[in-house]
């Protein structure tokens, strides 16, 4: 008798596995009373995503043992207030330049306690203006 044809998109998948986990998926499905496509259907929508590198790194493979090809990255945050130090990288100066540009209030800054605090916002916007 003919299997019923099936409603829903199915691909089909040829893989060889190694056998210990060939008999780990088949006891799995004994134990379950799943077919295995029922597990690996599952597994895969569970763990494999690659659009998703903390998913792909799930798998447990190394860049040398598995590549999808693509080089992930987010753009560290800007931070809003800025330190000396920090606004000295920003504008490209020494971070003495800073303090004495401050001091002066040639720069948009305030002090909080003994330290300078400089919000991003205001040091674009001034950089920004016509002298």
């Amino acid at each position: 008798m003919a299997r019923p044809r099936r409603s829903t998109d199915e691909t089909a998948l040829f893989v060889r596995i190694p056998s210990a986990e060939a008999d780990k998926l088949h006891r799995a499905a004994n134990v379950l009373g799943a077919p295995k496509r029922e597990l690996i259907t599952k597994l895969v929508a569970r763990y494999v995503d690659p659009e998703n590198p903390a998913t792909l790194s799930q798998l447990g493979g190394t860049e040398s043992e598995m590549s999808v090809g693509r080089a992930w990255f987010r753009p560290a945050e800007e931070l809003e207030i800025l330190t000396p130090a920090q606004l000295a990288g920003l504008l490209q100066v020494d971070e003495e330049q800073v303090i004495a540009l401050a001091e002066k209030r040639e720069l948009p800054g305030r002090k909080v306690g003994e330290e300078w605090r400089f919000s991003r916002e205001a040091i674009l916007a001034w950089l920004a203006q016509d002298e």
